[in-house]
């Protein structure tokens, strides 16, 4: 007569988690044979969303929310019960069980925790659209915003990503990339609201998927480049093609800052094979439009060359500030 190990008699309990994330149903493989297999299926929540596909499925799902000592005894036997966790992930009978397995008291079942569906790349976007949604409907300063209100705020971010940028700072840069993702996200969900126009961030995704499948041909059509010039000249041939512009001069815009407004218009005419001569007349304005004209054809951007020489200048105060408030001090 064959005695099961001891092993087998104190069974089995499978955590199984679920990314709310994946439509309910897309379970993994080992997911589906762990609850076909099991003796008894436990979920405390009875609106969870995997429920309806797991007895559509025909597996027996119980609502129960049993204690660690209760789900130990339901194991005797080498049974295997099978919880599917909610999204909290059941940190109260996780920390019974470890009381237990600490204590050395009771034979403990096999645990096992069971991923049954994971997070795509880019997941936690769909948070981010959901939260958005609610402060959107509840936050009273947010319900009131337009997207005129916002234009500012949408400025003062992209300056403080450029900032976090030139800094080299890793933790600032994650920051301010979300704070500009933040200006994306919260101008769509003010744009479903247009009563003529409306538009989503899916809308918003699907306009800039499409138009880097077509500019960039060299990736997903039967063009070559092998140099960032070829692709270069891949995405402003299309491109001119999409806006169907009579001049080279239309696209940009002309409320950025001064200098970098000076380095595109120089650079569309070189990119262009224009010969424009530049204008001459008396005055800073003019030497400013020569200098960025010159930087651009060097590959220097004027814009990023006068804020570093800015913040040299800076320190150079601060400095200067330091030393003249030390010798007060003495």
């Amino acid at each position: 007569m064959n005695t099961p190990s001891p092993e087998a008699a104190t069974g089995r309990i499978v955590l199984l988690t679920t990314s709310h994330r994946v439509a309910p149903g897309l379970l993994s493989w080992p997911a589906w044979q762990a609850l076909r297999a099991a003796d008894r299926v436990l979920c405390a929540d009875g609106a969870h969303p995997q429920l309806p596909y797991l007895r559509e499925a025909g597996i027996a799902v119980d609502e129960a929310s049993p204690a660690a000592e209760e789900l130990v005894d339901a194991c005797a036997g080498g049974r295997t019960v099978v919880v599917v966790a909610t999204g909290e992930g059941e940190p109260a009978l996780t920390d019974g069980l470890a009381r237990l397995a600490g204590s050395g008291r009771v034979a403990m079942p096999e645990l096992e925790l069971l991923p049954a569906s994971y997070d795509l790349p880019g997941a936690r976007l769909l948070d981010l659209v959901q939260v958005m949604d609610r402060i959107r409907v509840e936050c009273p300063w947010s319900s009131r915003q337009t997207h005129k209100g916002l234009a500012k705020y949408g400025i003062e971010e992209a300056y403080e990503l450029v900032e976090a940028i030139e800094d080299g700072d890793r933790d600032e840069l994650r920051e301010e990339l979300g704070d500009v993702l933040l200006q994306v996200v919260f101008h769509a969900r003010i744009a479903e609201e247009d009563p003529q126009a409306p538009f989503s961030i899916d809308d918003v995704a699907a306009g800039i998927v499409t138009k880097l499948i077509h500019r960039h041909p060299h990736v997903f059509g039967d063009e070559t480049a092998s140099t960032p010039e070829e692709v270069k000249e891949h995405w402003l041939r299309t491109k001119a093609q999409e806006k169907r512009r009579t001049s080279v001069t239309e696209g940009i815009p002309l409320h950025q800052p001064g200098l970098a407004l000076a380095a595109k218009l120089a650079s569309r005419v070189r990119t262009a094979g224009l010969d424009v001569p530049l204008p001459r007349a008396e005055g800073i304005g003019y030497e400013l439009l020569a200098l960025a004209a010159r930087a651009e054809s060097d590959g220097v951007d004027p814009e990023a060359a006068l804020r570093a020489a800015a913040r040299a200048y800076r320190d150079a105060i601060r400095g200067t500030e330091t030393t003249t408030a030390t010798e007060e001090e003495g």
